[in-house]
């Protein structure tokens, strides 16, 4: 028995988790099953006991682990089975990721099955032999009952070893094949490949009807919307551009968008985006937040804009920790049994807090009784816009105020009486792999809406992180609280970082944020390459997890899930790094980087669309823009730049300090002092001082088009 074997059988049931950090672990604390967090102690303890782990990953912000945890792991003869027969492992997925990945692989490849909860049956050195996701208590939802489920892996164990190994043996083989596909690929051109390949699969998979792509349930693919609009761009082909616009509209005014506070949910179960599932992400709104931040700037569209300030005013509201950072998600579920309850509305609900006619109105434009009723009650209503405002105000006497204000006023007052409802729980834990995309993003979207307050919010968090949770010769740590710094050598959480901080360089011209930026570069550069030139997912000489189970395997993450994959990642920041310092060592890193990662995308399609927008990119010249002179023509001038898209741009108020870097021929060139005029450049090419708004808007839409 381990050293802390003793300790543990005192405090029965889930009580070992009562003081992690995690609130996922906390939260099962009381339950009767015999937990031990994610380390060496539970596998140790299993080859002393010869029994299988029972591995359960999930996250705070799942409904389905809640409704396992409330379910099944509190069903006496589950606990009973579990505690006789098992060494029981509980992982939050937020906090380890490593863990999920792998696990996540080696489920799927015995079971076809993956997300969350994930529920592997493990040897007591930590590979999968049986595994599943959600599992009732008693056979339910088209799923086995768990207590047959565990005693049939009881079973299997004690009698049937060789069937045992024989799974194990089967999950090594086909992770050998995924890892080895592709990887020897000598193809010429196969960058430009996969550009055509996300290309023709965003064609296919488009959704004519309801925009973004496949079937339900449905995901936003932001990451795919910034490539069709950088295709459009690249190509001239106008059909990407309207796609990419229709479904950044069609998400924004559907249920998967809180139309009264703010901020996406994190899918939709149907077609339409009118019902979502209902947890909020932190790193699904930093990626909705960008590709809104470029909608805003590609179209004239006021939805955009609408959608940029609501999602900031979200992230403000419900993740921001008052010394700075993000907190990492929302739960869906404000009780035991709930699925969003919060966020959904029935008539008498409207009727208690709503004048008649602004009940009505409020009824047509957020499609109440209509697509938005939820299956399990038909009358709770997503809210989600059906109709224009004028068809919602037709026949109503609304009055002086009119239609809009008289709508602002009515959402004003159902957000303040859903604020008295029980409130879903917010995950306050820092991630350095959240926070990165979220001030990054802010960052975006204060130069898009010159909006001073959200890059003083980036500038906190990444201030934070920096001050707490960075060392130059580790790199940024994964999670930080308030007790310090916790999880180094993860190649999301310096990818995801470094990425912010570039952009947040470029809106602030810092050099402190460049700097950090780059020197985060090159550690990834130095610790997590491999041969192949991959990046893995975790760096031998920085981790400083257990090295248990699964954990010895190398992973290179390279799809996009829809996330960002963290190999794609490091290629943008790479990109966007280099064109924003224009040294050529970003540059070649992202084309090894790319091309190593490329022939690993071969049939990838829309999940390939990270390293397409890469290659894209490294093609693409930057624009360049320096402001020069002080007062209202200036000031007309940046805002003029900073609204217009172009998919690789920046604007300086100036000329920017090192390591900052400009073509020489706009560096020395001839000022006239006082002078509002702009200073165009694309790539090495620059045009003639720029005076005139519109004139400068021109230049940008008409900007150098990809060389190769």
């Amino acid at each position: 028995m381990s050293s802390n074997e003793g300790s543990g059988a005192a405090a029965t049931g889930g009580r070992r988790l009562a003081d992690a950090r995690s609130v996922y672990l906390r939260s099962a604390a009381e339950q009767g099953i015999e937990w031990y967090p994610w380390g060496p102690e539970p596998f140790e303890l299993a080859k002393q006991l010869n029994r299988p782990v029972l591995l359960d990953i999930g996250a705070a912000w799942c409904h389905w682990c809640h409704v396992m945890d409330e379910g099944t792991y509190s069903d006496s003869e589950v606990v009973r089975l579990i505690n006789e027969h098992f060494i029981a492992v509980k992982v939050d997925r937020d906090e380890h990721p490593e863990v999920d990945r792998r696990y996540q692989r080696q489920v799927g490849a015995l079971s076809g099955e993956g997300g969350w909860p994930l529920t592997g049956f493990l040897t007591p050195s930590g590979e999968t032999f049986l595994g599943g996701t959600y599992f009732p208590p008693d056979e339910g939802h088209g799923r086995p009952g768990f207590r047959r489920v565990l005693g049939e892996v009881d079973r299997l164990w004690r009698e049937e070893p060789d069937q045992v190994r024989q799974n194990t043996q089967a999950v090594s083989e086909s992770l050998e094949r995924l890892r080895s596909f592709g990887g020897g690929s000598k193809r010429p051109n196969a960058g430009v490949s996969l550009v055509a390949q996300v290309r023709e699969n965003l064609s296919s998979s488009y959704d004519p009807v309801h925009g973004g792509f496949g079937h339900a349930p449905k995901f936003p693919h932001p990451t795919a919307v910034s490539f069709l609009l950088w295709d459009g761009f690249a190509t001239g082909e106008n059909r990407s551009v309207v796609r990419a616009g229709e479904t950044l509209l069609r998400m924004a005014d559907g249920g998967m968008y809180d139309q009264l506070g703010g901020g996406f949910h994190r899918y939709s179960v149907d077609e339409g985006w009118h019902i979502p599932h209902f947890e909020k992400m932190g790193i699904d709104n930093a990626a909705l937040l960008s590709a809104y931040t470029e909608g805003a700037r590609r179209f004239d569209e006021p939805r955009f804009v609408e959608t940029v300030r609501g999602t900031v005013g979200w992230i403000r509201e419900v993740l921001e920790d008052p010394s700075g950072g993000f907190g990492s998600s929302q739960d869906a579920d404000n009780a035991p049994g709930d699925d969003g309850r919060y966020f959904t509305w029935t008539r008498p609900e409207l009727k208690e807090v709503l004048e008649p006619v602004d009940r009505k109105l409020v009824a047509r434009f957020f499609g109440v009784g209509t697509e938005g009723r939820m299956h399990h009650d038909p009358e709770q209503n997503v809210l989600f816009r059906l109709v224009p405002i004028e068809e919602a105000a037709q026949g109503l006497d609304l009055g002086d105020l009119g239609a809009l204000p008289r709508l602002a006023r009515a959402v004003g007052v159902l957000k303040r009486a859903r604020q008295r409802r029980p409130t879903p729980a917010v995950d306050r834990a820092r991630y350095a792999s959240i926070n990165g995309p979220i001030l990054g993003a802010l960052a975006q979207a204060s130069r898009a809406l010159d909006d001073p307050s959200m890059l003083a919010t980036a500038r906190r968090a990444a201030d934070t992180f920096l001050d707490r949770a960075y060392e130059p010769e580790r790199g940024i740590a994964h999670r930080l609280d308030s007790e310090g710094a916790f999880g180094f050598g993860r190649l999301e959480d310096n990818a995801a970082f470094a990425y912010g901080l570039v952009e947040l360089a470029g809106a602030t011209a810092e050099a402190r944020y460049a700097s950090a930026a780059g020197a985060i570069l090159d550690l990834i550069d130095k610790a997590f390459r491999s041969d192949s030139g991959l990046l893995s997912d975790i760096a031998p000489t920085l981790y400083d997890g257990p090295m248990v189970g699964a954990l010895e395997d190398r992973v290179y993450p390279v799809e996009d899930t829809p996330h960002l994959s963290p190999n794609s990642t490091a290629a943008l920041a790479l990109l966007r790094y280099g064109s924003l310092t224009q040294p050529e060592k970003p540059f070649d890193r992202a084309r090894s980087l790319l091309a190593a990662l490329a022939p690993r995308l071969d049939g990838a399609g829309l999940f390939g669309s990270g390293a397409a927008l890469a290659l894209g990119l490294l093609s693409t010249p930057s624009a360049r823009i320096v402001v020069e002179g002080s007062g209202p023509e200036s000031d007309a001038l940046v805002r003029a730049a900073n609204r217009t898209w172009h998919p690789n741009l920046w604007v300086f108020r100036g000329l920017p300090p090192e390591p900052f870097s400009l073509p020489e021929e706009l560096r020395a060139g001839n000022r006239e002092a006082g002078a509002a005029r702009a200073l165009v450049c694309f790539g090495q090419r620059c045009l003639a001082p720029i005076s005139d708004p519109a004139a400068l808007r021109t230049a940008i839409e008409e900007a150098d088009r990809p060389t190769g």
